[in-house]
């Protein structure tokens, strides 16, 4: 089969793999209708991730169709349409019962991460059972595929940490997909104000079309003053970092207002500065999360019953044998304007 594999930082190669097979009555092979590209593959390739080693086959999203399935599975069958989650979770362990199903002991992060994912022709899923959804007749697999990581993520990690709460004031660092998705989904709540940072005044525009009140270009120099004058000096209850470097970070520290919330959703590959000696007495909070997917059912729901549009983070749609005309795209967005990428298999 064709797949796109991580040969080390800055290095990815499209090569014929063997199919995978099932390890374990678990598992379930799945035949790849769609899959994306997320931020976070391209700082596997920046060599942030170093779980990731070279051959590592990339992807962790993606619709497809069941082609077997192990025998301790009965939920699914082949032929059955599935979402496939970026969490692969037992459901048994002691973080799954806590809700924790990205620090599962034999699962949570691990497609395109710890074993081979998406970004092929076909994907082994450990877990099936709790690790795929259904697809109903007649559902939209472009806009479902934004329910494997990105709305998910954006939601849990960005406005759930971050309690975005009716009538409260909410900032996101970063215009680019996540930070878009979790512009989308904090809408949910009905904040007074989302105000949308970015140094690009094109995704700037897009997240005012996508529901922002207000749009802050940081390359002006001028953020934190912007800001400030928008929310009577305070700062705002909520700062949402959806980029992962240090500049970012310490904006939302200049941002977040006394007793607020810093959500970090951004994967970081290097130390950051946490100025403690301004923010002891600021009673703020800092959270960080990998994303668990508890609220994907829920955001399926919410997909289905139109109140929300994931599909409106498409830009761009490649075959697979494209896929690093994909990479280039989605790696130079800031002139291709690339949010999402839908990559047929």
């Amino acid at each position: 089969m064709k797949a796109l594999v991580y040969r080390g930082p800055g290095n990815k190669t499209v090569e014929d793999r063997p199919k995978p097979e099932l390890h374990g009555p678990g598992d379930a092979i799945v035949k790849i209708a769609k899959t994306t590209i997320c931020g976070t593959d391209l700082h596997i390739l920046k060599g942030d991730v170093a779980t990731v080693a070279p051959g590592r086959v990339l992807g962790h999203e993606g619709t497809g169709i069941i082609e077997s399935v192990g025998s301790g599975v009965a939920a699914f069958h082949s032929g059955d349409r599935v979402l496939i989650s970026c969490i692969s979770s037992c459901a048994k362990c002691e973080y799954c019962r806590r809700g924790m199903y990205s620090h599962c002991t034999t699962g949570g992060w691990i497609l395109g991460n710890e074993i081979d994912g998406t970004q092929a022709e076909y994907v082994r899923i450990p877990h099936a059972e709790t690790s795929l959804y259904p697809i109903s007749d007649g559902a939209d697999e472009e806009a479902l595929v934004m329910l494997s990581d990105i709305l998910p993520t954006g939601f849990e990690c960005g406005v759930v940490n971050g309690k975005v709460t009716t009538g409260s004031t909410v900032a996101i660092v970063g215009a680019g997909p996540i930070g878009l998705a979790a512009l989308l989904t904090a809408q949910f709540y009905s904040p007074s104000t989302i105000i949308m940072v970015d140094l690009d005044s094109s995704r700037l525009e897009v997240a005012r079309r996508f529901g922002a009140t207000q749009i802050v270009n940081s390359g002006e120099g001028k953020a934190v003053q912007r800001v400030k004058d928008l929310t009577e000096g305070r700062g705002v209850d909520t700062v949402i970092e959806a980029v992962g470097i240090p500049a970012t970070f310490q904006l939302c520290q200049d941002l977040v207002a006394a007793g607020g919330v810093i959500a970090n959703i951004g994967v970081h590959g290097t130390k950051v500065d946490l100025h403690l000696e301004r923010l002891w007495s600021h009673n703020i909070t800092i959270t960080t999360r990998l994303v668990d997917t508890v609220s994907t059912q829920i955001l399926l729901k919410t997909v289905q019953s139109k109140k929300v549009d994931p599909k409106l983070l498409i830009t761009h749609r490649f075959r697979l044998d494209q896929i690093l005309d994909a990479y280039e795209t989605f790696g130079r967005a800031a002139s291709t304007r690339a949010l999402k990428v839908i990559i047929a298999a």
